[in-house]
C-alpha cells in the first residue's frame, strides 16, 4: 500500500524522528536533534523539511566541523545510545565535515552526517562548487568522507533512501561497528517527491546488544588470570560506553587486580578507589607505569592500545608478558597477539568475576600498588598547591583550583595541547562521566562545541571546556551557538602565548621550539625563520597583543578575568554558579617556567633527525636511539 507523498528530505526527517535505541530496558531517541548550516545544497531540501517538521529539533551551527564535535560530545555523554545529525551544503560545507567525521570514527562514536551533493541528474555540468574529476563522473567532494566513515552511501534515487536509512541506523546503533555515518544527498534528489510505504515511518526500536563471551575464550581467559602473579587491568573507553564501571569495580574488589586507565577510560573507577592507579602510558602515573613494566598479564578492557597507552611499544617490558583483551570488536580484541575475549565489556567482566570466584592476587602485590598510589597522590597535591595566592597561576594550579571546587556532577572536557597530559596524570575523577578528554584524534577545537553537546545531553550539570590559547583560536565559533541557545557552558581559557605542548615536544626533539610561540617577529628577521632559536622562526619578540577575553565577550559570553590564584578561585566559583555561558580567562606562567606537573613517566616515539648540525638535535637523536632500542613487538 502506498503511503504519504513526500520529498526525500521530508521522508528522511520523518524517518529519523521515529528511530529509538533500547538497552537494559531503557529507550531513547536515536537522533535527538539536527545541527545545520544552510547553503544552496540543502536549504530547499533538508531545510524545507525541517521547517515542516515538528518532531526533530534544529540547532543552528556556525562551523561544520564544530557541529560534528557537538554531536559527538552528545553521543559520548549518551553512552553511544543517542546522537545528533548534521546537515551541510555542498562544497566547503561538506568537506568541513571530514575532521569531525574522522574524530567520531577513530573514537568509535556515532554521528549522522547529511551533506548536500551535486545534482544526480546533471542538468548543468559543472554546477557551483562542483569538483570536476576528468577520469570519473560520479565523484564529488563528499567522497573525501568515505575513508573516515563507518558507513557511506549516496542517495541518487528516492527509493534508494529506504535501504540506506535503515543501514545508517543499523551502523549507528551497532557497538562493534559504529562511527561517522554519511548519507550524501544530491540537491535535486532531496527535493524530489515519492510515494513512500507507510511502514518506513513506523516507530522502530534498535536493540543495542550485549554479546556474551564465548565459553572457550572465557575458559582460556580464566586460566590466564589464575596463573598470573602480577596482572594489571587497562581500562579503555569501552568501559564507559558499556556502562561497565560497576562490573569493573566488582571485578577489581573481588580479585585485587589494580586498574590503570587510558584517556578514554579514566574514571572507570573513582580516583580514590583502592584499586585505581591512574592513567597509563606516556601521560600516565608513576605507579601505573611501574606496574605496567613488571606486569606478566595485561587485561585490556575496551581499549584500542594507542601508542600513548603502550609508550610506543616500550611500556610492557617484562619478558613473557601476555595480553588478554576483552573487547566488543574482534579487531581490537586480537591486538598485541592477545588472548581474545570478544564480548560486551559489562557482560564479559561479570562472566570473568563469576568464573574467578575465590581468586585473589597476593597481599604483597596489593600493598605495593597501594604504597605507589599514596606516593603519587602526594605528587598531585604538590602540583596543585599554590603557595602564593597573589601570584600568577601555573597550569597545574589552575587544575588544582578547579579540583577544589567541583563535585561528581561536574564534567570536564579537553582534547589537545599540554592539558591532556596534565589531566591524565593529575585529575581526580569523582564520577564515571566527569572526565571527558578526546584523545583518540586529539583535535584542537573540539572542546567548546563538544561542551554544548554534552550539556544538551546532561542538562543541569556544570560542564567545563578547558582550552589553551592555541585551541581557542582554532574554533571559538560555537560560543555564539551556546549564547543563542543559552547553554550555560563554562569555558576556561588558559593564555600561555603559544603552542605549549608542541613547544615542549619541539625542545625535546631538538627543534628548539621553532615556530611555536605567539610572539612578534624580531625586526629585520627573515620570514623564513632565520636561525630560529628559542621561540622559533624568529618569533622572539614581545607576546602578541591578542585579547582572547575580549574576543569571547564580543561573541556574547560573560567573561571573568582572573589575574592571580585568588582571583581564579573566585572566578571559577562564580562561573560554576552562572546560568548563562561564562568564560574564565587566566594568563598562566609560560612554558619556560616550571609548571609543577610531574614529567612524563614513559616514552613516546617521535622520530628525531638522523643528521643535524645543531647540538640540540644531535643530543636528542642520541636519546632517541637509546629509547627506541627498548621497543618490542608482542608476538
Amino acid at each position: 500500500m502506498s503511503g504519504p507523498r513526500l520529498t526525500v528530505a521530508q521522508a528522511l526527517v520523518r524517518f529519523l524522528a521515529r528511530q529509538h535505541t533500547e538497552r537494559d530496558g531503557r529507550r531513547q531517541r536515536l537522533v535527538g536533534a539536527m545541527w545545520g548550516i544552510f547553503g544552496h545544497g540543502n536549504v530547499a531540501g533538508i531545510g524545507q523539511a525541517l521547517l515542516e517538521s515538528e518532531d526533530l529539533p534544529f540547532v543552528q551551527g556556525r562551523n561544520e566541523q564544530a557541529m560534528v564535535h557537538a554531536a559527538v560530545g552528545h553521543a559520548r555523554q549518551s553512552n553511544r545510545l543517542s546522537t545528533h545529525a548534521v546537515t551541510t551544503s555542498i562544497g566547503p560545507g561538506a568537506t568541513n565535515l571530514v575532521t569531525g567525521a574522522a574524530l567520531a570514527t577513530v573514537n568509535r562514536l556515532p554521528v549522522l552526517l547529511l551533506p548536500g551533493d551535486t545534482f544526480a541528474t546533471r542538468p548543468a555540468d559543472p554546477v557551483l562548487q562542483q569538483l570536476e574529476v576528468p577520469y570519473a563522473g560520479d565523484v564529488s567532494v563528499n567522497d573525501c568522507l568515505r575513508p573516515v566513515s563507518a558507513y557511506f552511501d549516496r542517495i541518487t534515487r528516492p527509493e534508494a533512501l529506504i535501504p540506506a536509512a535503515l543501514a545508517a541506523a543499523r551502523v549507528l546503533t551497532d557497538p562493534a561497528a559504529t562511527g561517522a555515518v554519511t548519507l550524501a544527498l544530491p540537491q535535486d534528489v532531496q527535493a524530489e517527491a515519492y510515494d513512500w510505504p507507510e511502514e518506513f515511518f513506523a516507530e522502530r526500536v534498535w536493540h543495542v546488544r550485549r554479546p556474551q563471551p564465548d565459553p572457550e575464550e572465557l575458559s582460556a581467559a580464566v586460566r590466564a588470570v589464575r596463573s598470573a602473579r602480577r596482572p594489571l587491568v587497562v581500562a579503555g573507553g569501552g568501559v564507559h560506553h558499556s556502562r561497565a564501571e560497576g562490573a569493573l569495580r566488582t571485578f577489581a574488589e573481588a580479585t585485587g587486580i589494580p586498574v590503570a586507565s587510558t584517556q578514554a577510560g579514566k574514571g572507570s573507577l573513582p580516583y580514590d578507589h583502592p584499586a585505581d592507579v591512574g592513567g597509563i602510558g606516556h601521560t600516565g602515573t608513576a605507579v601505573a607505569d611501574e606496574l605496567a613494566g613488571t606486569a606478566d598479564l595485561v587485561i585490556g578492557v575496551g581499549t584500542r592500545y594507542t601508542d600513548f597507552t603502550t609508550a610506543s611499544a616500550t611500556l610492557f617490558g617484562r619478558p613473557g608478558v601476555r595480553f588478554l583483551n576483552l573487547n566488543i570488536t574482534g579487531f581490537d580484541a586480537h591486538k598485541l597477539a592477545a588472548l581474545p575475549l570478544v564480548a560486551d565489556a559489562r557482560t564479559g567482566l561479570e562472566a570473568l568475576t563469576e568464573a574467578l570466584r575465590g581468586h585473589h592476587v597476593e597481599h604483597g602485590y596489593e600493598t605495593e600498588y597501594a604504597d605507589g598510589k599514596e606516593r603519587w597522590e602526594r605528587r598531585v597535591g604538590a602540583a596543585y598547591e599554590a603557595p602564593d595566592e597573589d601570584g600568577r597561576p601555573t597550569q597545574t594550579q589552575v587544575l588544582g583550583a578547579l579540583d577544589g571546587l567541583v563535585t561528581g556532577d561536574d564534567i570536564v572536557i579537553n582534547a589537545a595541547g599540554s592539558l591532556p597530559g596534565d589531566l591524565h596524570k593529575l585529575w581526580r575523577t569523582r564520577s564515571r562521566d566527569q572526565y571527558h578528554v578526546e584523545y583518540g584524534y586529539s583535535c584542537m577545537g573540539y572542546e567548546i562545541p563538544a561542551a554544548i553537546g554534552v550539556a544538551m545531553a546532561a542538562p543541569g550539570r556544570p560542564v567545563w571546556a578547558l582550552v589553551g590559547d592555541g585551541t581557542y583560536l582554532m574554533n571559538p565559533t560555537e560560543i555564539v551557538t551556546a549564547v543563542q541557545e543559552n547553554v550555560p557552558i563554562k569555558v576556561v581559557v588558559l593564555q600561555n602565548h603559544g603552542y605549549a605542548s608542541i613547544g615542549g615536544l619541539s625542545e625535546a626533539v631538538g627543534s628548539e621550539r621553532f615556530g611555536t610561540a605567539y610572539r612578534h617577529r624580531e625586526p629585520g628577521a627573515s620570514q623564513a625563520g632565520g636561525s630560529g632559536g628559542p621561540g622559533g622562526g624568529a618569533y622572539t619578540g614581545e607576546p602578541l597583543p591578542v585579547d582572547l577575553a575580549a574576543n569571547a565577550a564580543s561573541l556574547g559570553m560573560r567573561v571573568i578575568r582572573a589575574r592571580t590564584v585568588r582571583d581564579l578561585r573566585e572566578a571559577l566559583a562564580e562561573a560554576r554558579a552562572a546560568d548563562r555561558p561564562t568564560c574564565v580567562y587566566v594568563e598562566t606562567e609560560t612554558a619556560d617556567t616550571v609548571s609543577g606537573a610531574p614529567p612524563a613517566q614513559a616514552w613516546w616515539d617521535v622520530p628525531v633527525a638522523e643528521t643535524a648540525t645543531r647540538p640540540s638535535a644531535v643530543k636528542a637523536r642520541e636519546e632517541y636511539d637509546r629509547q627506541v632500542a627498548a621497543r618490542r613487538r608482542h608476538l
